[in-house]
C-alpha cells in the first residue's frame, strides 16, 4: 500500500510526485457524490458561513466526510513512507473549479503562510474526484523548486485567483514547469516549498480536488503556539499540537465552537502582513 521507490525518489528530487493511486473509480464516484449532496442540500452551511466556506477552510472539523477521507489507510500508508510513522492533519481542503470558468491559481509556495517555517515534515496529498486533465486545469510544478527557501510572494487580490490573497511568485520560468494531470481517484503529493500553479477548468465537467495536508509531530508554530490538529497515525510524544477528533457530525454545535477558535487562533498568521482585507474564507493557505 505504500510508495514504489520510484515515487519515492521522484518525490525527493523533484518535490512533487503524481499519478498515485487512492481510491477506486467506485470509491472516488460514491465520494464525488457525497459532496454534490452536501452542496445541494446545505449549501447555505452554518453560523453564518456558508459551505463553500467549510470546503475552503478546515473542513474537517464540521463536515464528517473531510474528516473521514483525511484517515483513509490507503492514503496514510503512502505519506508514512515520506513523513513517517506519526501523522496528524492539519487541514483539509475542497478546490473546485466548474466547466469553462476562469478560475486560476497562481505559482506560489503553500507553506508560505502556514507559520510552520521552512520545515520539510508536512506534505500535501491532492485527490482527484474528477477527471483532473491538462484541459481541466491540473497542477503545475516547477521540479526541484522546494530545494529553496521560502521566496517572496507578491498579493494581486485577482478576483479569478482561488488563492487567499491572490499571493504569486514572480519571474517563474514556465518553460520548466511539469504539468501533472490526475483521473479520478489519483493524487498527487507535493511539497510546501515546491512552485506549483493550476490554469482554467476549460473542460466540460467540474474539476474537483481534496487538498490534505499532513504534518508529523515534531513540526512547530514558533510565532503563534500550539496549533490545532487530527492525530490519524502513530503517536504523538512531543505533545506541540493541541488534539482535535475531527468533525462528530455534520455542523454539530461543539464543532462550530470549536471552529471559531481554531480559526481565530490561526487568521492572524494566514492573513499576515497581507496588503489588503483577506476575505473571511480565503484564510486558506493554498495548493491550486
Amino acid at each position: 500500500m505504500g510508495l514504489t521507490e520510484t515515487e519515492k525518489a521522484a518525490y525527493a528530487k523533484d518535490g512533487f510526485v503524481a499519478g498515485i493511486q487512492a481510491f477506486s473509480a467506485e470509491e472516488t464516484a460514491a465520494i464525488r457524490a457525497e459532496i454534490e449532496a452536501l452542496e445541494a442540500q446545505h449549501s447555505a452551511g452554518a453560523s453564518g458561513r456558508s459551505l463553500n466556506h467549510y470546503f475552503r477552510v478546515n473542513g474537517q472539523l464540521v463536515i464528517p466526510l473531510l474528516a473521514k477521507l483525511a484517515r483513509t489507510p490507503a492514503i496514510l500508508e503512502k505519506v508514512a513512507d515520506v513523513l513517517g510513522p506519526n501523522l496528524l492533519v492539519w487541514s483539509v481542503e475542497l478546490f473546485i473549479k466548474e466547466p469553462h470558468t476562469q478560475s486560476v491559481v497562481s505559482w506560489h509556495q503553500d507553506i508560505t503562510y502556514w507559520g510552520m517555517g521552512e520545515t520539510d515534515e508536512e506534505v500535501t496529498a491532492w485527490v482527484a474526484l474528477s477527471d483532473v486533465s491538462v484541459e481541466a486545469g491540473c497542477m503545475r510544478f516547477i521540479p526541484g523548486s522546494h530545494k529553496n527557501s521560502i521566496v517572496d510572494h507578491a498579493d494581486t487580490f485577482d478576483e479569478d485567483n482561488l488563492l487567499s490573497r491572490g499571493q504569486e511568485i514572480a519571474g517563474v520560468d514556465e518553460a520548466k514547469s511539469v504539468h501533472g494531470p490526475l483521473k479520478p481517484g489519483e493524487m498527487s503529493f507535493h511539497h510546501g516549498r515546491c512552485f506549483h500553479a493550476s490554469g482554467p477548468n476549460q473542460s466540460n465537467d467540474r474539476r474537483i480536488g481534496l487538498a490534505i495536508r499532513y504534518v508529523t509531530p515534531e513540526v512547530r508554530q514558533a510565532d503563534t503556539g500550539p496549533d490545532y490538529a487530527i492525530p490519524v497515525r502513530g503517536v504523538d510524544m512531543h505533545q506541540g499540537w493541541i488534539p482535535v477528533a475531527g468533525a462528530s457530525s455534520l455542523f454539530h454545535p461543539d464543532d462550530l465552537a470549536l471552529y471559531d477558535q481554531v480559526l481565530k487562533h490561526q487568521s492572524t498568521t494566514l492573513a499576515g502582513n497581507a496588503d489588503g482585507d483577506v476575505a473571511l474564507y480565503e484564510t486558506a493557505g493554498g495548493s491550486a
